[in-house]
């Protein structure tokens, strides 16, 4: 008879796992859904104390692919990845670059300054440059209270 000694996995050892494999899931789902031919660009949004960064991936793309707008507090990205022209003597055994219209929205907080953003293009990589301005505080007032007299 074998005799097997287990020990309990700690939380501590199994949480990164797991959650690795749900994001991994996540974005299985989420790829598994897209039409084929579909392009979302992957983006990261970093922040220090004067400016918010949106940095978005588009390989293959120039700057007159993309337009960038803002309207109401939204950032929109928008552009088109083309494919490239099917090649008739070629035989392709696999084809895993995405490519089409994409569209990106992000709220933008209370605290931007939208007319001062600003954008650029280089190696594939968009930088949209968004300023923080000072939220003014409420002013204060103090009410009087009135002592009545019954």
């Amino acid at each position: 008879m074998t005799k097997i000694i287990a020990r309990p996995r700690t939380d501590i050892e199994f949480l990164p796992k797991y959650f690795r494999n749900f994001v991994e899931d996540i974005n299985r789902e989420i790829e598994g859904h897209l039409p084929t031919g579909s392009y979302i660009p992957r983006v990261n949004i970093s922040e220090d104390q004067a400016n918010i960064y949106v940095h978005a991936e588009l390989p293959g793309l120039s700057k007159d692919d993309v337009k960038i707008t803002v309207t109401d507090g939204t950032l929109t990205l928008r552009g088109s990845k083309k494919q490239e022209e099917k090649q008739e003597d070629r035989n392709f055994h696999r084809i895993e670059r995405r490519y089409g219209e994409f569209v990106r929205q992000f709220t933008l907080p209370e605290n931007v300054n939208e007319e001062a953003m600003s954008a650029s293009f280089a190696n594939g990589v968009l930088e949209v440059v968004i300023p923080k301005k000072e939220l003014q505080k409420p002013k204060e007032r103090e009410i009087p209270i009135n002592i009545s007299v019954n």
